[in-house]
């Protein structure tokens, strides 16, 4: 029977409730009487964190929502081997212009990728983080992957390191982790029990054997617990990735949710299933369909009851360059580098992210003070509305509508503004005119939005946009965006309640797969 199989070198693991108070003094944080819920999170700041742990994430562009408009990450590819087999990915396609973990245009030595840390440091003062996500597993790569740490931690000590994992490894690793000061690592859990792991497993290979079916699931998520619980104890922060797969997977998210805040994890991180066909995956090849924009939201919002949520993550490459929602890869291949003069400068770089934050603390300084005009809506009639806005980065509305590919989308009501995701959209302006499919498909993505904030914006689409019902708005270009959303809302509820307008709730919203996310 499947029940009584046993698994050698696997360690009994805690119970849950046991370890909720302990993880949370590990991460620093104390829990909440709502739900249990540790009392920081991804756009935390010294008030509801230790100064410990927010050294640690307050450039980090994937553990702070806040960081990653100001903040640059990196990946090199130098962990090609895997394993385990996932029915969501496939290693081998590779488009220069998509966003998708495992896809890589060039593979790397730890040689190599060490000089191309340094050329985009050099190139990228704001860039912070150094990780390796793949394209196979980094832990089953090891000694290619802590090569490579090791020789970062030689030449660029300032760069924080992290890894990504899918866990089956990771209690062999631990103590080498924390040796080499990696303080973040992401473990990719999409279950806790074998019964829906067996459906997105077809196998792993442990132990020098191949294990499929139930028996593969068990395993897998006996080491992830194990190696999460371990890595907690040392202190060292948690993200955990989860994919959500309709009909599989989803409503069994929300005990994940609870199993990976019991054992210390710091954020949890729910994407959409990418099912495209064209990467021959075997969900893409099946039919298996991605979640709407709407289903994806309200999984997270149940999650976020009981943790903190990461609502801002581009499911990168995994040589990925650049702000989050960028990709500037292609500027650094190794022929390009091997022709840079590459003067790796410490001061300078140090210097510059001071200004960048200084540049971020006036962003929260923008929003909290108009937060405080929030107050004067009392209930705000009860009304919630999501804002998509086009921007580069930098916390502000400052890019043109045809210009983006992609939107970051804002919930407003009477307790502010929050980021909850971002829409990936095909280039609407091609060569100095608007390609009207692409606007179909914009408007698709965003369709769930109240309106969408842009810097600029041309006639044709904004008169598509309000027949669509979703309102162009200009007036706020290269402002903050939480002050800016705000303020529109505080407009749009005088509006409701002196009768000039009705507000009513809009319909679901497309994810959209295979976008551009370079041009």
């Amino acid at each position: 029977m499947h029940a009584e199989t046993n698994h050698p070198n696997i360690q009994p693991l805690l119970p849950l409730d046991a370890l909720l108070q302990k993880a949370a003094e590990h991460k620093g944080c104390g829990t909440s009487s709502e739900g249990g819920k540790a009392s920081c999170g991804s756009s935390g700041g010294p008030d509801n964190m230790t100064p410990e742990v927010w050294e640690k994430v307050k450039n980090h562009p994937c553990y702070s929502e806040e960081a990653h408009h100001h903040y640059a990450r990196m990946h090199v590819a130098v962990a090609p081997a895997c394993n385990i087999q996932c029915n969501y990915c496939n290693r081998k396609y590779d488009c220069a212009n998509e966003s998708r973990p495992g896809v890589v245009s060039e593979k790397l030595t730890p040689e190599q990728a060490a000089k191309k840390v340094l050329a985009v440091a050099s190139t990228i003062p704001q860039m912070t983080v150094l990780g390796i996500a793949g394209p196979g597993d980094p832990l089953a790569n090891p000694d290619k992957t802590f090569k490579t740490f090791e020789l970062i931690a030689k030449t660029a000590p300032d760069i924080k390191l992290c890894l990504s994992t899918n866990g089956l490894a990771l209690p062999d690793h631990v103590d080498t982790i924390q040796s080499f000061n990696v303080d973040h690592v992401t473990i990719t859990i999409n279950m806790v029990d074998p019964e829906v792991g067996q459906h997105i497993y077809p196998w792993i290979y442990y132990q020098k054997k191949r294990w499929t079916g139930i028996d593969a699931a068990r395993i897998l998520t006996e080491r992830q617990m194990q190696g999460l619980e371990m890595l907690t104890a040392r202190g060292i922060l948690c993200k955990v990735n989860s994919v959500m797969i309709p009909g599989i997977n989803d409503k069994h998210l929300v005990e994940v949710n609870r199993a990976v805040k019991s054992r210390g994890a710091f954020l949890h991180n729910i994407m959409p299933l990418i099912s495209a066909p064209e990467h021959g995956t075997v969900f893409g090849l099946n039919g298996q369909r991605g979640p709407t924009a709407q289903e994806l939201k309200a999984l997270q919002d149940a999650c976020e009851g009981e943790m903190n949520m990461m609502r801002h993550c581009r499911q990168c490459r995994a040589d990925a360059v650049g702000l989050l929602g960028e990709d500037r890869s292609a500027e650094f291949t190794t022929e390009k580098i091997d022709q840079m003069e590459v003067v790796y400068d410490a001061t300078t770089r140090r210097e510059y992210q001071q200004v960048v934050e200084q540049e971020r603390q006036a962003t929260v300084a923008a929003k909290k003070a108009e937060q405080e005009q929030l107050s004067q809506l009392a209930d705000a009639e009860g009304i919630s509305m999501l804002i998509a806005v086009a921007t580069k980065g930098h916390g502000k509305v400052n890019e043109h509508f045809g210009h983006a590919t992609e939107f970051q989308i804002y919930e407003v009501n009477a307790k502010g503004a929050k980021f909850v995701g971002h829409r990936r959209v095909d280039l609407y302006c091609q060569g100095g005119y608007g390609e009207e499919d692409s606007l179909v498909t914009v408007i698709r993505a965003i369709n769930d939005c109240h309106a969408v904030f842009v810097a600029k914006i041309g006639g044709c689409p904004k008169d598509d946009l309000k027949k669509a019902g979703i309102d162009p708005v200009d007036k706020y270009a290269h402002q903050y965006i939480e002050q800016s959303a705000i303020a529109y809302f505080m407009d749009y509820v005088g509006k409701v309640r002196a009768g000039e307008i009705t507000h009513q709730s809009r319909g679901d919203a497309d994810i959209r797969q295979g976008a551009y996310i370079a041009a």
